[in-house]
C-alpha cells in the first residue's frame, strides 16, 4: 500500500485547516492525501438522481470543494476522496490504522469550544493505532511566529520513548528546525521548606533529570546529525511544563501508551490532555508501548 496521510473533513473551517496542513505535511512525506468524509447514511454507491433527492450530493460537495482549494498550492499531490457510510468516529479509527498520518480539525480554547474535544477527536485520539495530530485554524489576523517551524517534544524518562523520538525526529528533519525535548518535573516535599524552594535539592533534581535527558537523546543526535536538537528540564507539573513550552511552535509531539484493554478502556494522560486543550500550535499524539 502506498503512503497516506489521512484527514477527517466535516464541512468545518477546522476541518479545512486541517486539510492543508496534512497536505503540507504529506508533501514532506511523499505520500498521497486521503481526503475522508463518514456520514451513516451516505448511499453506498454513486446514483444518478437530482441534487436535490441525492443523499451523498452534500459530501460529494464539501469533499470536491476541499479538493479543489488543497489543488492550488498542491498541484503534485496525490489526492483520494473517501465517502463513507459509517459513523465518523469507526470510519477514521479504521482509516487510521492504514494511515501513516491521520490529522483532525480542533476548535478553540475556550471551555466551552474544548468540549469538541470530548466527541469524536478525543475518540479518535485516544484509540487510534496509529499517531493522530489536531490542527486548530489560525486566529484572524495573528502574525506568523519565526519559530514556527520548531518541533517541541514531551519526555517523560522512565519507560520506552522511541516511538515518540522517531516521530518529533522525522517531523524537525522534515521541516528544517529544530527539536526542543521538554521534560517536566514537579518538585517533591523533601524540595520544600517554610520559605520556599531549596535551592540546593532543586538544582540536584533538575542536574539528574538533564543528565538521564542528555543520555537518552545521544542516540538521536548521531541518528539525525542534521537536526538541532536541544533538551530543557522545567521544575513544575509535566503538563504545565510542556503547553509553556510549546508557546510558539510549529508542531508539539506527546506520548500516548497503548492500553492492551477492550477499546472503551483507553485514554489519555493529564500531559496529552493538557496539550490537546491549551496548546496553539498543530499537537501530534504518537501511541507506544
Amino acid at each position: 500500500m502506498e503512503p497516506v496521510v489521512t484527514v477527517g473533513l466535516d464541512g468545518s473551517a477546522e476541518s479545512l485547516a486541517a486539510a492543508h496542513w496534512a497536505a503540507d505535511e504529506a508533501e514532506r512525506r511523499h505520500a498521497g492525501l486521503r481526503l475522508l468524509h463518514a456520514w451513516p447514511a451516505l448511499a453506498p454507491e454513486p446514483t444518478r438522481v437530482p441534487s436535490e433527492i441525492d443523499q451523498n450530493y452534500w459530501a460529494t460537495r464539501l469533499v470536491h470543494q476541499a479538493r479543489a482549494e488543497l489543488r492550488t498550492g498542491h498541484p503534485g499531490l496525490v489526492v483520494v476522496d473517501s465517502l463513507v457510510a459509517d459513523d465518523a468516529e469507526s470510519a477514521l479509527l479504521r482509516s487510521a490504522s492504514e494511515s501513516e498520518l491521520t490529522v483532525l480539525g480542533s476548535r478553540g480554547l475556550t471551555p466551552a469550544e474544548s468540549y469538541f474535544l470530548g466527541s469524536v477527536s478525543m475518540a479518535v485520539v485516544a484509540r487510534a493505532s496509529r499517531p493522530v495530530v489536531l490542527v486548530r485554524p489560525e486566529a484572524p489576523g495573528r502574525e506568523p511566529s519565526p519559530t514556527r517551524g520548531n518541533v517541541v517534544v514531551a519526555l517523560k524518562l522512565h519507560g520506552p520513548c522511541d516511538e515518540v523520538l522517531a516521530f518529533a525526529c522525522h517531523a524537525a528533519a522534515a521541516r528544517g528546525g529544530r527539536l526542543l525535548a521538554v521534560h517536566g518535573r514537579s518538585l517533591p516535599i523533601r524540595a520544600r521548606t517554610p520559605s520556599g524552594v531549596d535551592d540546593e535539592v532543586a538544582q540536584e533534581i533538575t542536574d539528574e533529570a538533564a543528565q538521564r535527558l542528555r543520555q537518552v537523546l545521544g542516540p538521536w543526535r548521531e541518528r539525525f546529525p542534521g537536526v538541532e536538537l536541544s533538551e530543557t528540564v522545567r521544575l513544575e507539573s509535566p503538563a504545565e511544563a510542556v503547553v509553556r513550552a510549546a508557546e510558539g511552535s510549529g508542531l508539539l509531539v506527546v506520548g500516548r501508551r497503548r492500553h492492551h484493554r477492550p477499546p472503551l478502556a483507553s485514554r489519555l494522560g493529564p500531559v496529552a490532555q493538557a496539550s490537546l486543550h491549551h496548546v496553539r500550535c498543530p499537537v501530534a499524539v504518537v501511541p507506544h508501548d
